[in-house]
């Protein structure tokens, strides 16, 4: 499906990933397809019953947006293993990237966890995480990060990436620019690091760049306040953190996620039209809404209302909307 084509509703709800309830195809889920539109789903532990539950739910969504002329959708789930794991048994269980000793472990989590999302339907992996956390402080990555060597982690972090994406599963690293010298949780309230961008390239960055070069799908930004980068918006928000760093410093040309805009980090600070008025300036290309609610509404008009009242936002979204379809073209099943 060739982008131009699309509708202005095409062009606003494709660039909205979002959560619902239930465990299957019903009429809440059919708006958001049909109605809103929506680019992407994400999936969580509500939505999950059995391996045959979901490959039924996840062919249904994908048939319904067929037949309502939308493209295939993104189907996308935290999958990290260990203590971020959304598939339980019978899905194989790992412990998690702390434990992993050699590069043959992360192969072979990227090999079997691209099979068993592959087999069930779901085409995007929330994963891997690429923060780096010093073992010299209480970092809030601890426990879900490779470790506190930046060239380890990207190291591992490439693994895990090669193996999906050889396998057809989409990639995104997190949590860009690197959350693992944070002690706060943003599902919580809005951290703040300090350091400046020498600082944060030196370290942070490294495991970031490295997936940019071997090519990952996406990247996920973090709810994170960088005062030194930007004095006004955390890293989710922030055109600085997202454009000018990301993309042109970087020159990181895939998808470009938000965190979930649901998390107190946000929701503590910011109202819901405040955020989608910055990932527009930023060219985000696609905000996660993770709960059901008047969020993913408000979002979708505010973005329609961009798409529809201004010829320059029309444009920048239409090139979000060419990145997000360049990955369904070559990743997913028309």
């Amino acid at each position: 499906m060739n982008p131009d084509t699309f509708s202005d509703k095409q062009l606003a709800g494709q660039r909205l990933m979002v959560g619902f309830d239930g465990t299957g195809l019903d009429d809440k889920l059919r708006h958001l397809i049909s109605d809103i539109k929506v680019g992407g789903i994400i999936l969580f532990a509500i939505n999950l019953e059995t391996p045959g539950q979901i490959k039924d739910m996840c062919a249904a969504v994908q048939d319904y947006a067929k037949e309502s002329g939308q493209p295939p959708l993104f189907i996308a789930i935290d999958q990290e293993g260990g203590q971020v794991a959304r598939l339980k048994a019978p899905f194989t269980q790992f412990p998690g990237n702390p434990h992993m000793r050699h590069e043959a472990d992360a192969e072979h989590f990227g090999q079997v966890t691209a099979a068993e999302l592959k087999s069930v339907g779901i085409n995007m992996n929330m994963a891997p995480v690429m923060d780096v956390a010093p073992e010299n402080i209480n970092s809030i990555m601890a426990k879900r990060a490779f470790g506190g060597d930046p060239e380890w982690v990207a190291r591992l972090g490439l693994k895990v990436i090669e193996h999906l994406q050889r396998n057809n599963i989409m990639a995104v690293a997190k949590h860009f620019p690197g959350i693992g010298r944070t002690i706060l949780d943003s599902h919580l309230d809005l951290p703040v690091l300090k350091d400046d961008l020498h600082t944060i390239e030196r370290f942070d960055l490294i495991p970031f760049e490295a997936s940019i070069n071997r090519g990952v799908s996406g990247i996920m930004l973090s709810h994170i306040f960088y005062p030194e980068l930007d004095d006004q918006w955390p890293a989710s928000l922030s055109r600085y953190i997202a454009y000018d760093l990301l993309r042109r410093h970087l020159g990181f040309d895939g998808l470009v996620l938000t965190d979930d805009l649901d998390m107190g980090a946000i929701t503590k600070h910011y109202e819901i039209s405040v955020s989608i008025r910055q990932i527009l300036a930023a060219d985000i290309d696609l905000a996660l809404i993770c709960h059901k609610g008047p969020n993913i509404e408000i979002a979708f008009k505010q973005i329609l209302n961009a798409v529809t009242d201004s010829e320059e936002m029309r444009a920048r979204g239409l090139a979000s909307v060419d990145r997000i379809m360049k990955f369904k073209n070559d990743y997913l099943v028309f």
